[in-house]
């Protein structure tokens, strides 16, 4: 640019800075609403109907688990009582009271657990959907919120009918679906999905997964697949697409911070938002040790968490990420990325696009090799196939 007119070469630095800083003023507020937007599910139904025990698996906890939601023949919740996921405390599962009793007001109970609190509701019912479930799916939809009827314990229904001569699931399953339709039918034709708390992976609850995705807006979808239980090889990968879709964001953040001639900001800013997208990345794709606990002992094969050993999974389990990073390497980066933003001709672009593409690697590998420690751990479970 030697010959061009220096008032053309600063407008063109001054404007590729300008386009620079919006697109990580953008890239921030996205990842702001990954890591922060509230989701707040509702979960209702009778007194016994495993509302709790359907709240902690949701959660990834067992029943006898520190922190879990107590579970009892009678009903042990009175109030509206939140629970946080494990690392993502943005997303919540509110456990309501039962709707059980004779006198039953749903726009009463709607007013007293504070309806617009939650995002949606999941009405629950291990028998039959009763008058209370209808008028309360009624009351919702009249206030224009979504419900979805969850007909829970099916473990239990599936293993009385087999102690029967000609035991044939699918055909249990159908009667038990059209049952509980038939009961719903004046809401019009919703759909029942048939799920037991004890094992996810098994009957709806991908198929109630699927339905939300689709129902949710795109800022909600991505908190429900951050901290909802991997059921399957498909949720895994969809929870991985998503991470990786995101790597950008954060990349792009870094970017903007480079702009910023301060030693080490970036490489401090880049390192704190590293080790909270990839901690995210490390629960959400069940490689926790709770996580790792739950699967080897359903599938019976305690030596699972002992595949969960890659240099990855080791760093976030010792709280050392920064490690990572070699501290020599990511001086020379910060004071790399220092001097060439103080340099006539280069400034904060140059350094701007080593930090984009220093965090774009780190984050790249650390979710590949999260994606691929998860994908070794199910193949080893005997629960790979993608379908």
């Amino acid at each position: 640019m030697e010959n061009q007119d220096p008032a053309v070469v600063d407008a063109i630095k001054a404007s590729g800075e300008t386009t620079l800083g919006k697109a990580a003023a953008k890239a921030k507020i996205k990842f702001d609403q990954f890591v922060n937007v509230s989701l707040n599910i509702a979960v209702t139904g009778e007194t016994g109907s495993g509302k709790s025990s359907f709240v902690n698996a949701l959660r990834g906890l067992k029943n006898e688990d520190d922190g879990a939601a107590p579970t009892g023949v009678i009903e042990t919740t009175t109030l509206a009582t939140k629970y946080e996921y494990p690392e993502m405390p943005n997303v919540k599962i509110w456990d309501l009271p039962g709707i059980g009793t004779p006198n039953f007001k749903a726009k009463k109970y709607l007013k007293d657990v504070e309806f617009n609190t939650y995002d949606f509701f999941i009405i629950l019912n291990s028998v039959r959907f009763t008058e209370n479930d209808i008028m309360l799916a009624k009351e919702i939809r009249k206030q224009k919120k979504s419900f979805y009827f969850v007909r829970s314990k099916i473990d239990n229904d599936i293993a009385a009918e087999k102690k029967k001569t000609g035991f044939d699931e699918q055909k249990v399953l159908s009667l038990i679906r059209e049952y509980c339709q038939k009961n719903l039918k004046e809401l019009g034709d919703p759909r029942v999905f048939l799920i037991s708390s004890c094992d996810l992976e098994e009957y709806d609850f991908e198929l109630l997964q699927n339905v939300l995705e689709d129902e949710l807006p795109e800022h909600k979808k991505d908190a429900l697949l951050q901290a909802w239980p991997v059921c399957s090889a498909a949720s895994l990968e969809k929870k991985i697409k998503i991470f990786k879709r995101m790597t950008w964001a954060v990349s792009l953040v870094s970017g903007g911070i480079a702009v910023v001639p301060l030693p080490g900001l970036s490489a401090a800013c880049d390192l704190g938002m590293v080790v909270l997208f990839l901690t995210r990345c490390y629960f959400a794709f069940g490689l926790d040790e709770r996580s790792l606990t739950r699967l080897s002992e359903k599938v019976n094969k305690p030596h699972l968490k002992d595949l969960a050993k890659s240099k990855f999974v080791t760093a976030i389990r010792e709280k050392a990420l920064t490690r990572l990073q070699a501290s020599a390497a990511l001086a020379t980066i910060a004071t790399v990325e220092y001097l060439l933003s103080l340099l006539p001709g280069v400034g904060s672009a140059a350094a701007a696009v080593l930090s984009f593409a220093t965090t774009q690697y780190l984050l790249r590998e650390g979710v590949n090799d999260l994606a691929n420690t998860a994908r070794e751990i199910r193949k080893e479970a005997g629960l790979a196939s993608v379908h």
